[in-house]
């Protein structure tokens, strides 16, 4: 039996709230699990890629959010943090649409979404014994002299060079030259088996209606990744075809795309303990990852982020709180940047609080009992552990360096961003990609001001030259402690003097030759020396902890063999099912649903508490209490958000959560605190997915944006 076969076997041991399972994968024990909570579908209502099914509705938002089709002329409802950036966009000091909201009364007033994608999934199929076919003729070609080069991982290294132009060949085969369809080859379970995913990719979206930034991101930093939330986190898009319904760039002449299907919407309600799933595009999860990986992922990762970006949120804070125009700019790359800083914060805490590292030292000690009772296993994975610890040791000071460089230099001071993307076109001779590159370079200027960026690369970069050992500075180090003293404000004043990237002008006339006399060429290339050099110290201890990673996940597959193993998330669409479910820690029970007075009760606060200001007439609107056919018929309520005990991740955001008759109830949008562990370690008693109730949203669409024509077009029951 195959790696892949065992991984999917359903059995007693599946839990029915975790996982992120594939579509074509589902067994008919997973489906009779699934019925047993209450669904009423089978697995071709769920995907049929010979005909309609509800995976037909879901759709890749942007290539980092969800979203669902919810009408027969496209509409698409999502996230308002998923829709931030490009409503911020769209936005201008005297038409601020993330302030205000925006309503189109028509779709003559849908506004276009520059670079703004949408994909939908045809089919996904199989390709793990094409590859590993390739692969063996590969290795068989590979003299001893090579091997020898590379050394003890030699194949995974010949893996990796070899590998994209594997994948490359594939999706042109699936794709056929077809410019509406996108394929993608994804690897799942660390590398044991690959799947391609064909698309249709649509290009022509326009924004048709975001709630006031006030709605939509009600609660900000103080509640994200909190419950219990009353965020009425959404916003809606329409998805445009050509006359023949086929994808197309934008064309005032397109016509809205008319789906396979689109999703029900029901304003019947939930209670407690009813079936709930959702169908989305989970980023990225380490359920498999070694105890070893776990601690290199606190320790190092996660500490660079939360370090680098608190200091580098607190300057942008500061300025966009006393400048209103700064504040525009400043809004979505500071909502992105902090939204993976504080999951960094909860997920360290959860880490610890939970015991994860000590949770995973008891499955490797039971994996190491179980390799030790069979020769054959000795043979494949005798050797596992002390490799894992051997190459996870031996890059531990430099990798550690390497993420606070990554943070600082190319994730943290704007200057050194845009100068490695001037040093990119400056060295790039593809025309494509250099017009691609100033569109990049455009887009940062259009956020971007001198002053605060200055304040900002003077913090951060005096916070790296004290954080990391010497040997780890970049050269021009020597000149900020020689030339200016060790004065790190004094060092960026003349270096934005000096540097003609610190003004968009230099987009005017961007010359390559002007460019390489820059110092902040000069300066962004000593950091990319040090990066490579860094990148090549580990390359050793990288290639063995693929390679062993991979072999840990095989273990554990191979180890419990009778219970059901889904992938790690990998961007591509998934299925987690599970209950509605409120939840008690530390003794204190969260309920599942939150109501209009919990907000309202929030809203007292917003004297003293920021994240709760909203506009008065949406008060006075909350206050009237004329909810209509939204309010709850079970407990007389306007509810607001609901937890269950779903499995999601990052780029579930927007994920449609649909009953157990495939209608939509909600849209996933967070995790709770309790439980930020759940990327490495899915706690049931305590994981909750938390969405905002499709009640409310269509609430706010009638009562606040009176859009009675996008309330007739979705047609919920």
């Amino acid at each position: 039996m195959t790696l892949l076969a065992l991984s999917l076997m359903a059995s007693t041991h599946m839990k029915a709230d975790e996982g992120m399972w594939m579509l074509n994968s589902l067994t008919p024990q997973s489906m009779k699990v699934m019925n047993g909570l209450g669904l009423q579908l089978n697995e071709k209502d769920l995907y049929n890629p010979n005909g309609t099914s509800l995976k037909d509705a879901v759709v890749s938002f942007g290539g980092f959010c969800s979203g669902v089709i919810v009408s027969p002329e496209g509409l698409v409802f999502t996230n308002h943090h998923c829709g931030f950036a490009n409503i911020q966009a769209l936005s201008t000091p005297e038409n601020d649409m993330l302030k205000n909201g925006f309503v189109a009364s028509g779709k003559e007033k849908e506004i276009p979404a520059p670079g703004l994608f949408v994909d939908i999934l045809q089919y996904t199929e199989d390709v793990t014994a094409r590859i590993n076919k390739t692969m063996d003729k590969i290795y068989k070609k590979t003299t001893k002299k090579q091997r020898e080069a590379y050394g003890e991982n030699w194949k995974i290294q010949v893996l990796d060079e070899h590998i994209d132009s594997i994948f490359e060949e594939i999706q042109k085969e699936y794709t056929k030259g077809d410019p509406t369809l996108r394929a993608e080859v994804s690897s799942y379970y660390s590398g044991n088996a690959y799947y391609v995913s064909v698309y249709k990719h649509f290009t022509d979206i326009r924004l048709v209606f975001t709630p006031p930034q006030s709605l939509g991101k009600f609660g900000g930093e103080t509640d994200n990744w909190m419950w219990p939330r009353q965020t009425c986190d959404f916003s809606v898009f329409r998805i445009y075809a050509n006359e023949k319904n086929e994808p197309a760039d934008y064309a005032a002449s397109n016509r809205p795309y008319q789906p396979k299907y689109f999703a029900p919407v029901s304003i019947q309600g939930f209670q407690m303990g009813d079936y709930c799933m959702t169908l989305g595009f989970p980023g990225s999860t380490d359920r498999y990852l070694s105890s070893y990986g776990i601690e290199e992922r606190m320790n190092s990762i996660n500490a660079a982020r939360i370090e680098v970006r608190g200091v580098k949120q607190d300057v942008w804070k500061k300025w966009m709180d006393k400048d209103a125009t700064i504040g525009l700019q400043y809004a979505a790359k500071y909502a992105q940047s902090s939204n993976y800083w504080k999951n960094s914060i909860g997920m360290n805490k959860a880490l610890k609080e939970l015991k994860v590292v000590e949770q995973k030292q008891e499955l490797e000690n039971r994996l190491r009992e179980w390799v030790g009772k069979d020769e054959k296993n000795k043979k494949t994975f005798g050797n596992l552990f002390q490799n894992l610890e051997e190459a996870y040791k031996g890059r531990k000071s430099d990798f550690y360096a390497y993420m606070f460089l990554r943070e600082t230099f190319f994730g943290g001071s704007d200057i050194f961003s845009i100068a490695n993307t001037a040093n990119a076109w400056m060295e790039s001779k593809d025309a494509d990609y250099k017009k691609r590159l100033v569109e990049v370079l455009e887009k940062k200027f259009k956020d971007y001001n001198e002053n605060v960026d200055k304040e900002a690369t003077a913090v951060l970069l005096k916070y790296y030259g004290k954080t990391v050992a010497p040997e780890y500075l970049p050269a021009f180090y020597t000149t900020i402690k020689n030339d200016f003293k060790g004065d790190y404000q004094k060092f960026v004043e003349d270096l934005f003097q000096k540097s003609a990237l610190s003004d968009a002008a230099v987009l005017k006339n961007l010359n390559a030759d002007a460019l390489k006399k820059d110092i902040m060429i000069t300066y962004i290339n000593q950091v990319k020396d040090l990066n490579d050099k860094l990148t090549e110290k580990n390359e050793k201890q990288a290639y063995a902890i693929a390679e062993n990673e991979k072999l840990l996940c095989r273990a554990i597959l191979e180890m419990e063999e009778d219970q059901a193993h889904y992938s790690d998330a990998n961007s591509t669409l998934r299925l987690s099912y599970g209950i509605v479910a409120d939840y008690t820690n530390e003794g204190v029970r969260q309920n599942y649903f939150t109501t209009s007075q919990s907000m309202l009760d929030k809203i007292a606060q917003s004297d003293s508490i920021a994240d709760y200001e909203v506009e008065p007439s949406i008060t006075a609107m909350l206050k009237a209490g004329n909810f209509g056919p939204y309010k709850d018929k079970k407990t007389g309520e306007m509810q607001l958000c609901f937890i269950t005990n779903n499995d999601i991740t990052g780029g579930n955001s927007g994920s449609p959560m649909f009953n157990g008759k495939g209608e939509l109830i909600g849209l996933a949008f967070d995790g709770n605190w309790d439980a930020m562990s759940s990327d490495i370690s899915f706690t049931q008693s305590l994981t909750r997915c938390i969405g905002v109730d499709i009640r409310y949203v269509l609430y706010i669409i009638d009562q606040w944006g009176k859009a009675d024509h996008l309330i007739k077009e979705v047609n919920a029951k």
